[in-house]
């Protein structure tokens, strides 16, 4: 007779499976892809006021919809493209939102100019190295810390909007440059040992 395994997990992911298979293939896991950190970001500004596994559940509409969150693309929309993105059910309709995610892509395009990588730039904020916290329990996971502040005031600088310190963390969290699964989690250790 087969009995499952249990596996422990973080406290916030629950039993849902698709957030399940996002914290065990994907959450805290180091990316250093230009495009895919600014996707990740940008659907971190769309959860602002919402649950993650909202924006989790729409991603492969907004891939679509943003045109695989090509930042080139983005940054030549127009108003034609603000209405088709409003009209799009499939993704959260919000137009402050979608006008931020145009000149946010406006400014990756800046950075990319000044620095030649989107990667880079962002993982300065943690020394290129991620960080590795041993947090016990979801409870001890601060909201932000001064690297996320210094990301957002840093991007604000530059021209992005909805990436406060709270979402910044978020990001980081997600993108692997804080290791903030907890210590009783299948994922910490091996999330350890990746940089």
């Amino acid at each position: 007779m087969n009995r499952a395994r249990h596996v422990t997990r973080c406290a916030w992911v629950g039993d849902d499976p698709l957030y399940q298979h996002y914290h065990d293939k994907e959450w805290g896991v180091p990316e250093r892809d230009d495009r895919a950190l600014f996707e990740k970001l940008t659907l971190d500004g769309f959860q602002a006021g919402l649950a993650w596994i909202t924006i989790l559940r729409k991603r492969k509409n907004f891939q679509n919809a943003f045109e695989g969150f090509d930042p080139e693309r983005i940054a030549g929309y127009g108003p034609h493209d603000i209405d088709r993105l409003l009209s799009d059910a499939g993704i959260v309709r919000h137009r402050g939102k979608i006008e931020a995610t145009i000149g946010n892509a406006r400014a990756y395009l800046s950075i990319m100019d000044e620095t030649g990588s989107f990667s880079t730039y962002l993982w300065s904020f943690v020394d290129g190295v991620p960080l590795q916290n041993r947090w016990r329990a979801l409870r001890d996971v601060p909201a932000k810390t001064a690297e996320s502040e210094a990301m957002s005031k840093d991007l604000r600088r530059r021209g992005f909007r909805f990436c406060g310190p709270t979402i910044c963390y978020a990001f980081m969290q997600a993108v692997g440059m804080v290791n903030d699964h907890t210590t009783d989690c299948f994922r910490h250790a091996p999330i350890a040992k990746m940089n």
